[in-house]
Order: structure tokens, then sequence, then C-alpha cells
């Protein structure tokens, strides 16, 4: 059975998400993501329910990616980060240049959005991976703890 911590992949998802809604924030590339495709301004407010989808798009990656991590044995973050960057490169990059050869979406466009991606799955890996090798520390002795590095309790 694969050892994955549920608390980790919640927490990886809720920061993969608010580092996103901060990404397209005009903070950081709203504005520019906003020029560039200015299509997309409609609907710049979303309501509560596509807010909630996309909660449960990220949880749903964010499962993916420790099963990966789960499977393929990552060790330590360098492990994890060098599998984000081969799922990135590998899934959205190869996509977004899917998306600027058939679809003609602008270089711009793709480049804005492929960046949130590379960042959301290094911070996912990084979350899942890290928090999966360290686990909690605390209790040592009880049962607790013993079930905890046997990797039966997740969170």
């Amino acid at each position: 059975m694969l050892k994955i911590n549920y608390c980790a992949v919640v927490v990886a998802a809720l920061a993969a998400f608010l580092m996103s809604s901060l990404y397209y924030s005009p903070l950081l590339l709203g504005n520019v993501w906003l020029a560039v495709d200015p299509g997309s301004a409609a609907g710049i407010t979303p309501s509560i329910g596509r807010v909630l989808g996309e909660i449960v798009r990220t949880l749903v990656i964010t499962f993916v990616v420790a099963r990966l991590i789960a499977l393929l044995g990552g060790r330590d973050w360098k492990g994890v980060v060098r599998l984000a960057l081969w799922l990135w490169f590998g899934f959205s990059g190869m996509m977004w240049v899917g998306a600027i050869t058939w679809e003609r979406t602008s270089w711009q466009v793709a480049a804005i959005h492929s960046g949130d991606w590379l960042l959301k799955t290094i911070l996912i890996a990084v979350i899942v991976g890290v928090w999966r090798a360290n686990g909690p520390t605390k209790l040592r002795g009880s049962s607790q703890q013993a079930r905890v590095r046997e990797g039966e309790l997740t969170c």
C-alpha cells in the first residue's frame, strides 16, 4: 500500500491555490495577463462555485503528484523538484506548445499560464515530498509515533 500523507496533500493543494491566486493578481502578473489576453477579463471575479471547483481540481492534481512521489520514492527536496520539473516539462509545457502550434494561443499567454504551472508543480512536490520524508516527530515512543514511523498514519 502506498503511504500518502493526506494532510500534506491538503496543505500543498491550498498552498498551490493561494500561490496561483497571488500569481494572477495585480500584485504579480495579473495586469500583464489581462494585457496579453483581453478575453480573460470576462468573468474576472469568479463565483464561489468556480473557486471551489479550482480547489478540488488542485486537490486532485496534488493527490496524483503525491502518488507519483510515493511510487517513485522521492527521498529529498532535490529529487521531488527534479520530478516536478519533468512533470511540468512533459505535461504542462508540452500542452502549451501544442496550444501555441494548433490553437493559435499567443506565446505570451502560454508563458504566463505555463509559469503558473511550473511554480505550482514545484510547490506541490516540495510540500508533499518533504513532509512525506520528514513526517511529524513528536511523541517519541508512543504507539502513535510508531505508526507514523511505519507510515500507517498519514497526518
